[in-house]
C-alpha cells in the first residue's frame, strides 16, 4: 500500500489547524481509502495557539505529527526544509492558511498514478488588489525572460511530488533555496493543474514590502545570471563611450587650446551619469553577494526545537 505525506508549514494558523486536519480526513476516508497516510504540520515559531492545536491532534490521533522549530527561521527556510520530513512514498504541500484546497488531493493523485512525478498547483486568479497582482505578473515575466529555465508563473509550492523529486531535494545544501527555480530546473515529469484559491483563515498575510521585495530579489539572484551580466554589458558599453569622449575632448583641447574651454555642466553631466549608472549595478552585485552570501555559509536550515509521533 502506498504512503502520502501531507506536510503543512505553519505560522500562527491557530483557526484553521482543526479543519485543515478535519477535511484532509475526509479526502482520505471518501477519496483515498486504499492509501496509508500521515499528516505534519511544521511549525515556524507561532506566537499564537497553533502549537496547542497541533499537540491536541498528535494526541488524539498518531497519523499526525509534528516539527516545532525553536525560532522563526522564516516561510522559505521552513516550507523546503518540510519536504524533508516526509516519509511516504510523494509528499502533498499544502499551507496552513488553508488558501489552497485539501480536496484537490485526489485529482493530484490520479495525476501522480498516471506517471507524473510533480504535479503542481496553479493559481487560476488572485483576490490581491489590481495594483500587486500587475506587479507580481510583471515579476513574473521579468524573471522568465531573465531565468535560465522557464519558471511556472503563479504558483507557491502547493502539489504532489514524488520521492524520486523529494530525494533530489534533500541533496541541495543551500540554507535558503529558492524552491520555484528548484522546480523548474529539476522537476521531473511536471504537470501543472489550475485551481481556485480562496480567502485564508488568518486574515492578514504576514507579508509586508520588505518581506515581499527580498522574496523577489532572492527569486532572480537564484535563477538568473543574466542580469549580472546585463550590468557587465552596460558598464563596458559606458567606458568605452566614456573613453572615446575623452580622447576626443582631449584632442580637441591640445588643437584648440584657447578656444576651447571645458564647461563645468559638460563634468556635472559626465560625473552624475556615470554616478547613477555606478550605483545601480554595485546594488545589483549588492545582491548577488548577498544571495552567495546566504547559499554558501554551512548553517543548519531549521533549528527544530520538538518533534511529536515520529
Amino acid at each position: 500500500m502506498k504512503k502520502i505525506s501531507v506536510v503543512i508549514p505553519c505560522y500562527n494558523e491557530e483557526n484553521s489547524v482543526l479543519e485543515m486536519y478535519n477535511r484532509l480526513k475526509k479526502v482520505f476516508i471518501d477519496s483515498l481509502p486504499n492509501y496509508e497516510y500521515e499528516i505534519i504540520y511544521v511549525d515556524d515559531y507561532s506566537t499564537d495557539s497553533t502549537r496547542y492545536e497541533i499537540e491536541k491532534l498528535c494526541e488524539e490521533d498518531s497519523c499526525v505529527k509534528a516539527v516545532f522549530n525553536a525560532r522563526n527561521f522564516g516561510f522559505d527556510r521552513n516550507v523546503f526544509q518540510a519536504y524533508q520530513y516526509a516519509t511516504g512514498d510523494c509528499a502533498f504541500m499544502i499551507f496552513g492558511d488553508l488558501q489552497d484546497p485539501p480536496e484537490m488531493l485526489p485529482e493530484f493523485v490520479e495525476k501522480w498514478e498516471g506517471g507524473y512525478k510533480c504535479i503542481v498547483g496553479q493559481r487560476k486568479k488572485s483576490d490581491e488588489s489590481k495594483l500587486k497582482y500587475g506587479l507580481r505578473r510583471l515579476y513574473y515575466k521579468i524573471v522568465d525572460t531573465l531565468s535560465d529555465a522557464k519558471q511556472i508563473e503563479m504558483v507557491n509550492g502547493y502539489g504532489l511530488y514524488d520521492r524520486e523529486f523529494l530525494d533530489i531535494l534533500g541533496q541541495i545544501e543551500e540554507t535558503k533555496p529558492f524552491f520555484k527555480t528548484i522546480l523548474s530546473e529539476y522537476g521531473l515529469g511536471m504537470c501543472v493543474v489550475q485551481y481556485e484559491q480562496s480567502v485564508g483563515k488568518r486574515g492578514k498575510s504576514n507579508f509586508n514590502f520588505l518581506k515581499n521585495y527580498d522574496f523577489a530579489m532572492h527569486g532572480i539572484t537564484s535563477s538568473t545570471k543574466l542580469l549580472m551580466r546585463f550590468a557587465t554589458f552596460i558598464s563596458l558599453l559606458v567606458a568605452v563611450i566614456c573613453m572615446g569622449l575623452s580622447i576626443y575632448v582631449f584632442v580637441r583641447k591640445i588643437l584648440f587650446w584657447e578656444t576651447y574651454p571645458l564647461g563645468s555642466a559638460s563634468i556635472m553631466v559626465g560625473v552624475f551619469f556615470l554616478g547613477a549608472i555606478q550605483l545601480f549595478f554595485i546594488g545589483v552585485l549588492g545582491e548577488y553577494i548577498l544571495s552567495i552570501n546566504e547559499r554558501v555559509t554551512k548553517k543548519p536550515r531549521v533549528v527544530v526545537e520538538k518533534k511529536i509521533n515520529f
